[in-house]
């Protein structure tokens, strides 16, 4: 499983890279105001993704931290129930941990 992930990130770097040999032609962005930007078309459709990204994650933040406002508010109200004995006391297993941490991507 481990060198089909690699082999598709390779795949992935490949084509990107490729992507970007292909669209070395300079272009022109026109601002407001008569300002121009002149830069190679794959750096004009990175600044776009990488600004999409950006602004994807601050459009999300306002939920996050009211989430987070709400955990917190409930967090100290909230008790776990008590472990049983014999869990605390059971010998670990011979095939490692209960949810081992899951390789991928």
């Amino acid at each position: 499983m481990r060198v089909l992930v690699w082999l598709f990130r390779a795949f992935v770097f490949f084509a990107l890279f490729a992507f970007a040999l292909n669209n070395q032609q300079p272009a022109t962005v026109h601002w407001f105001f008569g300002v121009q930007w002149h830069a190679p078309l794959v750096i004009v459709v990175l600044a776009a993704f990488a600004a999409g990204c950006a602004f994807g994650v601050l459009a999300m933040v306002p939920g996050w931290w009211k989430n987070r406002r709400i955990a917190r508010r409930i967090a100290p109200d909230t008790q776990l129930p008590p472990a049983p004995a014999a869990a605390a006391t059971a010998a670990p297993s011979d095939f490692g941990p209960e949810h081992p941490p899951r390789e991928g991507l």
